[in-house]
């Protein structure tokens, strides 16, 4: 009768502990993976919840994807030095536009005869004599070199145009991939969080059992260790999470400690091009391209500026002096008529004729670099071509770990709850249940890399291609 009676307390100790500990455990889970697993690309999931983006509420911003692409091209500062550059570059079309003109040349100066100078007996100029003269010299023909030279710097402006552009693409590029390992890490959190709050309950339930007598000491030992074990995964992903927090903010030019509301969700954005509407469109937009198509045409330039050594150059001169015994040389007594100043106008022809095949050379080495810029950029438009088709099977195979994901998490589940059912009925171990809670965590955190990677490697593809979008929405 004694037996009966232990047996009955210890039933119904059971099984007022284990509803408790099913509610602890449900009160923390995440939702991660309920949704239905999708079965294709199109279905794949859309309705993950995230971790809590400010768990302080002391945010002093809120931030989109969006807004932070935004705020990083106006303040980073990679970004402002490169806009600085391209201001350089349209200062440096300018200054070799006026090499057309004609430069006009003053001297004005003072000299000191020991002597006066005298012809015979007969003076002929000032002992203290003040000059002045102007020349204007015109440049008419100098074998196409200034026409080249002009060209050339406005290829280089175009081509510092695209490298801005390339900066701000690449600055995208890093914005997004950490906003979104940051959302990343955040659902890690969370995740981690579940895993804790589940082995807190196996623990309570096992403590139960131990102290009724139905389960060995060695089982709470267990449950304790895999618990510490979790805590201390959930440390590290809370300071992963920081680590992000405090990179984003250096990317947008923010004080590092800044503390910043990020907000958004990893989700799955459809994405239908093909392969060849992505590499047409890189071939247009890609910035890397446009330099290198930049770099051919400057390199031909070169050529041109070389070859104008085979030419005369021919110039158009027009002098004016003034001299006089006293600073404003306004009229000399030796001229005639007491006139300070001359003048003539005239044209000079300066060819150099034969310079021991320097021209020639110089001339063979600018083509040979214009032949090996044209390799070069052959190369770049192979590079963006593998680096779109790489990116199109990354998002692909993110994708469908999208789907394959979420059937996890959801079979993860239920054998977690069917296994907590047998431990609970006695039977089953506390290893069985100890491996189904870490599959489920495994599976989330499967699924959350997934469509981690997925948003990466469309932002990425977006990018291969030239196409600025912030967003990541389909334009």
């Amino acid at each position: 009768m004694k037996r009966n009676f232990t047996f009955l307390f210890v039933m119904i100790f059971v099984l007022a502990a284990v509803p408790f500990a099913n509610a602890q455990q449900l009160k923390g889970e995440s939702p991660v993976g309920e949704a239905q697993a999708p079965v294709s690309l199109e279905e794949a999931a859309t309705q993950v919840p995230q971790a809590d983006i400010d768990e302080s509420g002391n945010a002093g911003m809120t931030l989109t994807l969006e807004d932070c692409v935004k705020l990083g091209l106006k303040q980073n500062p990679s970004i402002i030095a490169a806009r600085k550059e391209l201001l350089a570059a349209e200062s440096d079309v300018k200054r070799q536009r006026g090499a057309f003109g004609a430069p006009v040349t003053t001297k004005y100066g003072y000299t000191h005869n020991g002597d006066q100078p005298r012809s015979g007996n007969t003076p002929i100029a000032y002992q203290d004599q003040w000059a002045f003269s102007v020349n204007v010299s015109q440049p008419v023909f100098r074998g196409f070199e200034l026409l080249s030279k002009y060209q050339k710097t406005k290829l280089q402006r175009a081509s510092t145009e695209a490298s801005l552009y390339n900066a701000e693409l690449s600055l995208i590029s890093s914005i997004q991939t950490s906003f979104l390992t940051l959302l990343q890490g955040r659902m890690e959190v969370k995740s981690k969080q579940d895993s804790v709050a589940r082995l807190k309950s196996q623990l309570d339930v096992i403590q139960a059992f131990y102290q009724v007598g139905l389960r060995p000491r060695v089982d709470v030992l267990q449950a304790e260790v895999e618990l510490a074990t979790a805590e201390q995964d959930l440390l590290i992903a809370k300071n992963t999470v920081d680590s992000r927090a405090a990179r984003l903010n250096t990317l947008l030019n923010l004080p590092i400690e800044e503390n910043v509301n990020y907000s958004g969700e990893l989700t799955y954005l459809p994405f239908s091009m093909t392969l060849d509407e992505c590499i047409a469109k890189a071939d247009k937009a890609r910035p890397d391209l446009k330099i290198a198509r930049k770099a051919v045409e400057i390199a031909e330039k070169d050529v041109t500026i070389a070859e104008s050594g085979f030419y005369p150059d021919i110039s158009a001169d027009l002098n004016y002096s003034s001299e006089g015994g006293d600073p404003s040389v306004s009229k000399n007594r030796y001229n005639y008529q007491n006139r300070p100043d001359s003048w003539n106008v005239g044209a000079n022809l300066n060819w150099e004729v034969f310079s021991w095949g320097q021209t020639y050379y110089d001339t063979k080495r600018a083509e040979d670099n214009v032949k090996k810029i044209k390799a070069e950029f052959d190369n770049t438009k192979l590079e963006a071509s593998y680096e779109i088709k790489d990116q199109l099977l990354s998002l692909k195979a993110a994708a469908d770990r999208i789907g394959v994901g979420r059937k996890s998490v959801e079979a993860g589940r239920e054998g977690y709850r069917m296994a907590m059912a047998r431990y609970q009925a006695q039977v089953s171990t506390n290893n069985e249940v100890l491996n189904a809670q870490s599959r489920l965590s495994d599976s989330e955190a499967q699924l959350i890399q997934a469509l981690s990677d997925y948003q990466v490697a469309l932002a990425k593809l977006y990018v291969a291609m030239g196409d600025m979008n912030p967003s990541l929405k389909t334009n």
